[in-house]
């Protein structure tokens, strides 16, 4: 897998590109600065990119603005965006641009190895990947939502989705059959109000219905 990442913390940096070569990969570029990100994007056109939210020279948003930005002009351009801290609305944008091939995982994330690469290689396969802790301040703070009319094992469900599992592996983590996962998704659903014609992107739209109500964070 080729991999173009964008890190101004030079020690976390070069661990991610240690880590992804000792696992296979292939970095074929870094960044550490918001200009080089763009133009390195465009010129590797990698199968994923590793893209931290706070880059130079302002230390605001510059990551995610790259990262929209390259998948405007490289339409499907997967992207695993990092961040220090929980910041909902980063999350919200990241996904709301588009929702398929897209991550967001906080830092200490990189830590749990098996974690991150598998977050990595399900974003690169055209998947979603929300860091668990982000997920779960999302699902706390929802009121006057379509969310609310979920039940408890429904909400798990919906939150192991948004974290990108598939069956199989939410039946394992709750000890419940597939066949009550298939059932609870489909309540999840139409709850919110999916149509069946939606089928190939619902897992999205789920978890898009209660991103888009955050409130904006200025």
């Amino acid at each position: 897998m080729r991999v173009v990442i964008a890190e101004d913390n030079a020690l976390l940096r070069e661990g991610l590109v240690l880590l992804l070569t000792s696992s296979g990969h292939d970095v074929v570029a870094v960044a550490a600065a918001e200009p080089e990100i763009l133009p390195a994007l465009l010129q590797h056109r990698p199968d994923v990119a590793v893209l931290d939210v706070r880059m130079p020279p302002g230390f605001r948003d510059e990551g995610l603005r790259a990262a929209l930005a390259a998948r405007e002009r490289i339409p499907g351009l997967p992207v695993l965006v990092l961040s220090q801290y929980v910041e909902e609305s980063y999350a919200a944008e990241l996904l709301s641009g588009g929702g398929s091939g897209v991550g967001y995982l906080l830092k200490d994330r990189v830590g749990r190895v098996e974690e991150f690469l598998d977050a990595l290689e399900r974003v690169a396969a055209g998947g979603t990947a929300l860091d668990p802790e982000v997920v779960a301040e999302l699902l706390t703070k929802r009121r006057n939502s379509p969310l609310d009319s979920l039940t408890p094992r429904e909400r798990e469900v919906l939150k192991l989705m948004a974290e990108g599992h598939d069956n199989t592996t939410i039946a394992q983590t709750l000890v419940v059959t597939e066949r009550a996962v298939h059932k609870h998704i489909g309540n999840v659903f139409l709850k919110l109000g999916l149509p069946p014609s939606d089928s190939g992107h619902r897992r999205v739209l789920a978890v898009l219905t209660y991103l888009k109500a955050l409130p904006t964070v200025d």
